[in-house]
């Protein structure tokens, strides 16, 4: 069994290489502009390939408009959610825990003042709430952008399931993990900062059990993490790209992450199941599109790529 285990990690291992080699998945190329919807679903919706898009949202009146003045005075003083962590860290693994925000409803004057650093609580503040937040929490801001990309519901024969509003402190990071959603990610103004892998990385790429559990905020600003005791444990990704640590996870050196930086102005294609870990600069904005992915012999290989990792004892 043992000898039987080896060769289909073998056979793992050349796969993700032979995919590599052939999708050209070493870097994340440039479009200056969007081609049409057929040739998008060609040559990037199919294949699975991410790209970053020049030009493909400058008739947006957000481009111009959203400064943190005008901001203010559009959204005021309203109640929003934002996720509140202890460092910087939402929806991530801390010690034994898989650990979410604290969704604190605050004055969105209040949430500004944080960034613009007028005022420091304790803790580190992103607006990250992604049930389509940006139509139900902001629907003061959707004039100033598109409710969907013509050209992807027009690949996709859909529109988007959600369009998300992000903005947040330079602290505030995204764990790596990935979702079920073709994700079209535009930058407003300052930067985001992405490492990718594509779904053939699995096999390298860790995850363990974890009880979930959510920071509170005392009043004199210390944090706890209490459990949710009743809840099943979730999967999630242990390690941090940023600092691996390949003692523990030796698989994962096997891995060649991308790396990118998506500017004001810039759309990142983000296909469904790709690995994500996302930063940012301090204040940034930005606008994400999730059309629900298709589950199609894609989804399924993934699927199975996964069942054989775990078969051979590699999660």
């Amino acid at each position: 069994m043992a000898e039987a285990a080896q060769a289909v990690w073998k056979s793992i291992q050349d796969f993700s290489d032979e995919v590599r080699e052939l999708q050209g998945t070493d870097s994340v190329p440039y479009l200056d502009g969007p081609p049409p919807a057929l040739k998008f679903y060609r040559e990037w919706l199919c294949p699975n390939r991410p790209c970053i898009i020049r030009n493909a949202f400058t008739h947006w009146p957000a481009l111009h408009k959203w400064t943190f003045e005008y901001l203010r005075a559009h959204v005021g003083s309203k109640t929003v959610s934002v996720a509140v962590t202890p460092n910087g860290y939402a929806d991530a693994v801390y010690r034994d825990r898989f650990v979410m925000p604290e969704e604190r409803n605050m004055h969105f004057t209040h949430f500004l003042d944080i960034v613009e650093k007028k005022t420091k609580p304790p803790g580190v503040f992103y607006i990250q709430k992604q049930c389509s937040n940006l139509t139900e929490e902001f629907p003061e801001l959707m004039g100033d952008v598109e409710s969907h990309i013509p050209w992807m519901s027009e690949a996709l024969g859909k529109t988007p399931d959600a369009v998300n509003f992000w903005l947040g402190e330079s602290a505030a990071v995204t764990s790596l993990h990935k979702d079920h959603y073709e994700n079209l990610y535009c930058v407003i103004s300052g930067e985001k900062r992405f490492i990718l892998h594509p779904p053939t990385d699995r096999p390298f790429i860790p995850y363990e059990m974890y009880q979930p559990a959510t920071y509170e905020v005392h009043e004199d600003g210390s944090f706890q993490v209490v459990d949710h005791e009743s809840a099943e444990k979730v999967p999630w990704i242990p390690l941090d790209p940023l600092d691996p640590d390949l003692s523990l996870y030796p698989e994962y050196k096997r891995t060649r992450p991308l790396h990118c930086t998506v500017r004001a102005g810039e759309m990142l294609f983000l296909p469904s199941l790709w690995f994500h870990h996302v930063r940012q600069s301090h204040g940034c904005v930005a606008v994400n599109y999730w059309y629900d992915m298709e589950y199609d012999i894609r989804y399924h290989y993934f699927q199975l790529l996964e069942s054989l990792t775990k078969a051979v004892g590699r999660v």
